[in-house]
């Protein structure tokens, strides 16, 4: 009986020394006295029991993200320090290469890196390489992914995640933008004041314009009107001489009138006998006439 349960414990032991298991996204190692055999992916597996299969390793197929800081120059001198994502995996068709070409490969990316910032940013001034912030990281993937193949690694994305340059320069460099946004906005207030002061001259031309017009029909009109009242006092037979009285002497009063009426008017002194106001005629007419007699001249 006591060999029957040592048969038995000896049994399951071996049973279970064959039996292994990788969890999923895992790919194990699997040695032959000391020597690649095969990779198990993911699943319930037997091996070679007492040692001669051994589980060297578990590598894990999982994207993998390296965060790498490099100190290094631009194009016109400046210092900057380039923070940088890598993210990579193991090649499922070449897991020996990952596992046994490689003790460091994080070390190894990083280097890689590095090596191909130093060749790509010196092309770029620090302006450039702010606006070229793609074609840097794909400078990178492109040199970084060709090297890492070859080690059984796949590199899946480089981002550049910032640039950042010294303090005093990044100071600098917000001095010039305010400097400029300053310039800019002095810029558009005189264009502004232009088109104000532009915009207010052309309005007071057309409003002097419409004036102007005004003024014209007015006379024009008055003139119309003087001209069918002379016709009507024409027919009642009097002189030319008493209808251009008659008419003048009207034209004054209603000018008079206004003058009155107007609130901003100031005292005017007129003579309340009827002596007075022929004296007012006589002035008029005596005026017209001398004014006429200069333009004959």
């Amino acid at each position: 009986m006591v060999a029957f349960l040592i048969l038995v414990v000896i049994i399951l032991a071996v049973v279970l020394s064959t039996v292994y298991v990788v969890r999923q996204q895992t790919v194990a190692i699997i040695e032959r006295f000391g020597k690649y055999h095969r990779s198990a992916g993911a699943g319930i597996h037997i091996r070679a029991p007492f040692g001669i299969d051994k589980i060297a390793a578990k590598i894990q197929l999982r994207v993998l993200q390296s965060d790498i800081q490099i100190e290094t120059k631009t194009k016109d001198n400046v210092f900057v320090i380039l923070n940088l994502a890598v993210q990579y995996r193991v090649d499922t068709s070449n897991v020996e290469a990952s596992y046994y070409k490689l003790q460091q490969p994080t070390a190894q990316i990083q280097s890689y890196v590095e090596n191909a910032i130093r060749s790509s940013l010196p092309k770029y001034t620090l302006d450039e390489a702010y606006a070229n912030q793609e074609k840097i990281s794909e400078d990178v993937f492109n040199t970084v992914s060709v090297e890492m193949k070859e080690y059984g690694y796949i590199i899946v994305k480089t981002l550049v995640t910032s640039i950042e340059p010294d303090a005093e320069v990044k100071q600098s460099m917000n001095e010039i933008n305010a400097a400029q946004r300053k310039r800019a906005a002095a810029q558009e207030l005189a264009e502004a004041d232009r088109i104000k002061t532009v915009t207010a001259a052309k309005a007071e031309a057309e409003k002097n314009q419409l004036h102007g017009e005004g003024i014209a029909n007015e006379r024009k009109a008055i003139i119309n009107g003087l001209s069918s009242q002379f016709e009507e006092l024409k027919k009642s037979n009097l002189s030319n001489s008493d209808i251009m009285s008659i008419l003048l002497t009207e034209q004054y009063l209603d000018t008079m009138k206004d003058f009155a009426e107007s609130g901003a008017t100031n005292t005017i002194f007129l003579p309340n006998s009827t002596a007075g106001a022929d004296d007012i005629r006589a002035q008029v007419l005596s005026a017209i006439a001398g004014s006429k007699g200069v333009g004959e001249k």
